[in-house]
């Protein structure tokens, strides 16, 4: 089960085109006497006149792509087992980027929301699941502590109050004897907060999604039914919005935390974002008037699928205004949108 790294070098020559063929003659002697010493088999390819190609391959399995492109860039890629020692190639280049460790028990990377690849300090895999729904994972991050990763996706971790926080009004709200809607929140996060302001009722829907995170949540239960009622409903919230809607049901606030606004760029032929209008439309009708809807954004980079659910904040049954903040979730490592909305 031993992990592959995987050991990427850049390097620039100043003089590309035709002088190319000079710097060449200088850089190479030195590199390939590094891959000879460790003892690997050089093969040179053919690249049709486009820079220089060639492999080096060791007894131990180590792999070396030595690749030199036309405009004067040398890629250097180089695979070993962790425990081998390839010294001699730290004085290569100042280009060396971090290594990237391949097929290691614990996986540490993910991309951002806009497509950036990052790298978490995980050390450990608490928990992991695959249930009828989704596959589960809890890692341990040095930095971040607990990280909750769902079907591969960083939802939160116990370094991300500021996500908590953010969603339920950063401390602007007093929730002490109001009535509250969370939508989602199964990891418990939200209901611990609200806790401490000792509201009158919350009702919490779970999807089938959130059923897993049932019993996590239950170990808020006994805490929370101290100081308010607490209604969970696990079932499809679409149906149940609607029921409320007929019945003129209101609450002080609603919490969504089901879902971030789709990356997608097509509202119209896209089902999360028809999804995501039905489940704000309906919200924002079950609010008493003077009530507050939360939700989390995206990525403070998506401008583009922001600006189009702004657009959708502007076409409700029920108009309203609306604020949005801009928030650091320390496991996400990127700053995060959460909006607040109200009926006008």
């Amino acid at each position: 089960d031993m992990a592959v790294r995987h050991y990427t070098l850049d390097i620039n020559l100043s003089t590309p085109g035709k002088m190319l063929g000079k710097s060449l003659q200088k850089l190479l002697p030195g590199l390939l006497s590094i891959f000879h010493e460790q003892e690997l088999s050089e093969t040179i390819h053919d690249t049709n006149g486009h820079g220089y190609l060639a492999t080096f391959v060791g007894k131990n399995g180590r792999l070396v792509v030595l690749r030199v492109h036309s405009h004067g860039l040398v890629t250097i890629d180089l695979q070993c087992h962790e425990d081998d020692n390839i010294a001699q190639l730290d004085n290569v280049s100042d280009q060396k980027l971090p290594v990237l460790v391949r097929g290691a028990k614990v996986d540490r990377y993910w991309p951002t929301a806009d497509g950036r690849l990052v790298e978490y300090d995980i050390d450990e895999v608490v928990y992991e699941e695959d249930s009828a729904y989704q596959n589960i994972k809890i890692l341990h991050s040095r930095q971040y502590g607990n990280i909750l990763v769902l079907d591969g996706d960083v939802n939160l971790a116990e370094s991300d109050l500021a996500y908590t926080q953010a969603i339920t009004g950063n401390g602007r709200e007093n929730y002490a004897g109001k009535e509250v809607l969370i939508l989602g929140g199964g990891d418990g996060g939200i209901l611990a907060e609200l806790v401490k302001q000792k509201p009158k009722m919350v009702t919490m829907m779970l999807s089938m999604l959130n059923v897993d995170f049932y019993v996590y949540a239950c170990c808020y239960f006994t805490v929370i039914n101290m100081c308010c009622e607490l209604q969970i409903l696990i079932e499809d919230c679409v149906p149940l919005l609607k029921k409320y809607v007929q019945e003129g049901r209101t609450f002080d606030y609603v919490i969504n935390d089901l879902t971030a606004i789709p990356i997608s760029t097509s509202p119209e032929e896209d089902s999360m974002w028809e999804f995501l209008r039905l489940i704000l439309d309906l919200s924002v009708r079950v609010l008493h008037p003077k009530g507050k809807y939360f939700t989390q954004g995206n990525s403070v980079n998506l401008k583009e699928a922001l600006s189009l659910y702004e657009e959708q904040l502007g076409r409700l049954s029920c108009p309203v205004d609306f604020r949005k903040e801009v928030v650091c979730v320390p496991s996400y490592l990127e700053q995060w949108v959460f909006y607040t909305a109200w009926k006008k």
